[in-house]
C-alpha cells in the first residue's frame, strides 16, 4: 500500500460517502500530543483517540479550531488510554455534537473520571482568570469546554475488558484491547474491518519496569500505527535507583525541598515505588513525602484497587504490604502499597498552601508533569530561587513547556504572572519514562510474524520519527511512512 500524497483533511472529509476507505491523521502527527486518527470505511467514521494538543502555542491553538470533520458524523470513538493528549479533547467533541459510544478499558474509564473533570475545571478557571485580569483578546474569554461537557462525555464511555473483541455496531467492525503496559488500562486498539486488521498502537510501554506489566506482544497486523516519542534515543540504563537516591540525599543534606513535577496518573506511582524501595533499603533518609494532587491521590486508589492488572512481582509485594497494614485507617490503607513511612496526601487548598509555606526538608510530588499548570506552579514559585532546593523532572518535556525551558537551562522562568530567577538545582531522570525508547520499540516490533503492509509513525517530533523510520527500514526492511498532520492515506481495497 502506498501512503499517497498528503492532502488537507478539510477538503477531503466534507463528502463522507464519496471517499474510499482511509485514515486521516488529525493529531499526533509531526508532534507528540493531540492524538486523533480518523478511520473511514463503508460510509462510517471511527475516531481512535481524542487528545488535546499541548506545548507550543501554535499547537494549543489547534484545540480551538473546528475539526475538519463534523463530530456529529463520527459513529464511534476508541480510547487507548486516559492521558490528556489521548482523551482530553473528548468533552469538546461532545459539545460539538458527537453522540456515539466511546469504547475503552474499565481502568481507562476510571481514570477518565478523574482526568476529564479536572481538565474542565482548569479550563473554566483559566477563563475566569483571563476575564478577571483582562489578559484576553476575547470578551468574554470562554473555556475550551465546561464541567457539564466533561460529565456528558463520561456518560458515553463503554468499558470493555482486555482481549475481548466487541462489535462497534452490528457484527463488524470489531475492536479488541491489548495491554500496552504504558498506564493502568492502556491498550493497543486492534480494529478488524473488511478483512483487514488495523493496529492503533496508542502509547507503547516498557520492558522490565516496576508497577506496570511489559507491553503485550502482537503477531500481525495489516496496518500498524506506532508511536515515535523516543524514536531517536535510548533511556538511561536502570541504575536501581542510585541517581534518585543521590538527588534525595544531597537535597536533604542542604536542608532543601525536592519538588517533583509529575504526571498525575501513571508517573506518581513509579516515583513512590522507588522512594519506598530506597527508604526500605535505607539508601535515603526518611523524609516526609507529600502527594499534592487530588487527581494523583484518586489515581493511586484506582491503581491499588486493580493490582491484578499491574506487574506480577509488584502485585505480590503489594499484597504482602496490605496484609501487614490492615489496621491502618481506610484512607491510607487504600494506597498503602505505595506509601513511604512519612507519606502524606494533600487534598485541600489550605493544606497545599501550608505545605508551600513550610521550609521543612521534604519531598513534594505535584502535577502537572511539564509544569504547565496545577499546584506544582506554586511549589516552584516558592522554591526555584533558593540553591538549597531541587526540582526533578521525571518524564517527557514537550517543546514550549516550562519543564522543557527549565531542563534546557533557563535562568529565569515566568510563573503565575511574574518572573522568578532559577537558582535551585534542576535535574532530570529519563529512566522513569513510560514510553518505550528506540530499542524497546524495535524489540516490540520483532514480535510480529510478518511485516505490516504499511507502518505509520505517529506521536513523535520530526527528528525522532525520522530516526525511527530509518532504523525500521534498515533492521526490519518494512515499508514505513511518517504521518503528516491532516494527511489522508487510503487503505488497500
Amino acid at each position: 500500500m502506498s501512503p499517497g500524497p498528503g492532502r488537507a483533511a478539510s477538503a477531503i472529509l466534507s463528502c463522507q460517502h464519496m471517499t474510499p476507505p482511509g485514515l486521516t491523521f488529525l493529531g499526533a502527527a509531526g508532534t507528540v500530543t493531540g492524538s486523533k486518527h480518523l478511520l473511514e470505511a463503508d460510509g462510517r467514521r471511527i475516531l481512535v483517540d481524542c487528545g488535546l494538543f499541548q506545548g507550543l502555542k501554535e499547537l494549543r491553538l489547534r484545540n480551538w479550531a473546528p475539526l475538519p470533520v463534523d463530530p456529529a458524523t463520527i459513529d464511534a470513538l476508541i480510547l487507548t488510554h486516559a492521558h490528556l493528549d489521548h482523551c482530553g479533547y473528548l468533552p469538546r467533541l461532545v459539545a460539538a455534537g458527537f453522540r456515539g459510544r466511546v469504547f475503552c478499558t474499565p481502568a481507562t474509564k476510571d481514570l477518565c473520571s478523574l482526568v476529564l473533570p479536572d481538565s474542565a475545571h482548569l479550563q473554566e478557571e483559566d477563563a475566569r482568570e483571563a476575564n478577571r485580569h483582562g489578559f484576553t483578546k476575547h470578551q468574554p474569554a470562554l473555556p475550551l469546554y465546561t464541567s457539564i461537557d466533561a460529565a456528558r462525555a463520561l456518560s458515553l464511555l463503554q468499558p470493555v475488558g482486555y482481549d475481548r473483541p466487541v462489535p462497534l455496531w452490528g457484527q463488524t467492525p470489531t475492536v479488541e484491547f491489548i495491554n500496552a503496559g504504558h498506564l493502568l488500562g492502556s491498550a493497543y486498539a486492534r480494529v478488524r474491518l473488511d478483512g483487514k486488521t488495523i493496529l492503533f498502537g496508542g502509547d507503547l510501554g516498557r520492558y522490565g519496569r516496576p508497577v506496570l506489566p511489559d507491553p503485550s506482544p502482537v503477531a500481525e497486523a495489516d496496518i500498524l500505527l506506532v508511536e515515535s516519542t523516543y524514536g531517536d534515543r535510548l533511556h538511561e540504563a536502570d541504575d536501581r535507583g542510585d541517581r534518585l537516591a543521590s538527588i534525595v540525599t544531597e537535597t536533604a543534606d542542604r536542608g532543601g525541598k525536592l519538588i517533583i513535577p509529575s504526571f498525575a496518573i501513571g508517573r506518581v506511582e513509579e516515583i513512590l515505588y522507588w522512594l519506598k524501595r530506597l527508604e526500605d533499603e535505607k539508601r535515603i533518609p526518611v523524609l516526609p513525602v507529600y502527594v499534592d494532587s487530588p487527581m494523583a491521590i484518586g489515581a493511586l486508589q484506582f491503581y491499588s484497587s486493580r493490582l491484578n492488572e499491574l506487574d506480577a512481582e509488584f502485585s505480590r509485594l503489594s499484597d504482602t504490604v496490605l496484609s501487614e497494614q490492615r489496621g491502618q485507617t481506610p484512607g491510607l490503607r487504600r494506597v498503602a502499597a505505595f506509601a513511604t513511612t512519612r507519606f502524606v496526601t494533600v487534598s485541600s487548598p489550605q493544606q497545599s498552601a501550608d505545605l508551600i509555606a513550610s521550609r521543612q526538608p521534604s519531598i513534594v510530588i505535584s502535577s502537572s508533569g511539564m509544569a504547565t499548570g496545577g499546584r506544582v506552579l506554586r511549589h516552584l514559585a516558592a522554591t526555584l530561587s533558593s540553591t538549597k532546593n531541587t526540582v526533578l523532572f521525571v518524564g517527557y518535556q514537550a517543546a514550549g513547556t516550562r519543564g522543557r525551558l527549565l531542563t534546557d537551562g533557563a535562568k529565569e522562568i515566568k510563573l503565575l504572572g511574574r518572573l522568578y530567577a532559577v537558582a535551585a538545582h534542576v535535574e532530570r531522570i529519563d529512566s522513569m519514562s513510560a514510553h518505550a525508547d528506540s530499542a524497546e520499540i524495535m524489540r516490540w516490533l520483532s514480535g510480529f510474524s510478518r511485516a505490516p503492509r504499511m507502518t505509520y509513525l505517529v506521536h513523535g517530533e520530526p527528528a525522532a520519527a525520522q530516526a525511527l523510520a530509518a532504523r525500521i527500514t534498515a533492521e526490519r526492511h518494512w515499508p514505513v511512512h511518517i504521518a503528516a498532520h491532516l494527511e489522508r492515506v487510503e487503505l488497500p481495497a
